[in-house]
């Protein structure tokens, strides 16, 4: 395991989202907000408004992961649960989008308070992971959070075809076998499909979000809990 490792630090996203990019970015965000809650394709709409303001891939990428349509919010918030909600539920938890950004948490990395609620970032990993030395805090951080929610059981759903599953299933198992709460980790090679038929789920993926029952937003959560104020960036006006 790597020592010192900042999951998800791009030096230079202190120049792209320093305050005067920040506010070039508000003005962006208005306006793919504006499209894209009129029918107008995400992709499609970045890439114009993109070329627009001359923003840069890791700007776009922040607009398309941050920004969402009026209606896709609408609908998440309904179905987003309270704390109370999850007492003696079943969790399934997308594994490796929830253990990433907590590890870029822990890392004091660049993260987003997305406009539906949730906390998204850019890694952007591609099917390469491997394990470093905050990702014992993220999965020690979720397993202390699931206790106090008094859950009964948590599914963690990991993807096949990442590289290092297989290592992440057995730490997450051996930090969570004294527990006082059901574990399974199953490695899958379709995440997403499973988790849009399960309830209630915990990811920040918007497909499953907007087809699942219910969700929890579970890295919140846990930010709030084990570090505190954390210095989110907002790309758009709150």
């Amino acid at each position: 395991m790597s020592k010192e490792v900042r999951r998800g630090f791009v030096p230079t996203d202190q120049r792209d989202f320093n305050p005067v990019n920040l506010e070039k970015l508000k003005k962006a965000s208005e306006e793919v907000y504006f499209l894209i809650s009129r029918g107008y394709p995400v992709k499609s709409v970045t890439t114009f408004i993109g070329n627009h303001y001359l923003l840069s891939e890791r700007q776009r990428l922040a607009l398309a992961r941050v920004i969402s349509p009026e209606a896709s919010i609408q609908n998440r918030k309904a179905k987003e649960l309270s704390d109370s909600d999850l007492k003696g539920e079943t969790l399934y938890i997308d594994g490796f989008n929830t253990i990433i950004t907590l590890e870029i948490a822990f890392s004091d990395s660049l993260l987003f308070d997305c406009m539906d609620g949730t906390v998204r970032d850019l890694a952007g990993l591609r099917g390469t992971y491997r394990l470093v030395d905050k990702t014992d805090l993220a999965i020690q951080a979720i397993a202390d959070t699931l206790t106090e929610l008094k859950i009964k059981k948590a599914v963690f759903y990991l993807d096949a075809p990442v590289s290092n599953s297989g290592r992440l299933k057995e730490r997450i198992a051996k930090l969570m076998s004294d527990i006082s709460f059901e574990l399974e980790i199953s490695i899958e090679n379709a995440v997403d499909y499973l988790l849009k038929q399960k309830n209630p789920v915990v990811t920040a993926d918007a497909i499953i979000l907007d087809e699942c029952k219910n969700w929890y937003n579970l890295t919140k959560k846990v930010i709030a809990s084990h570090i505190g104020a954390y210095p989110y960036t907002y790309i758009y006006h709150k």
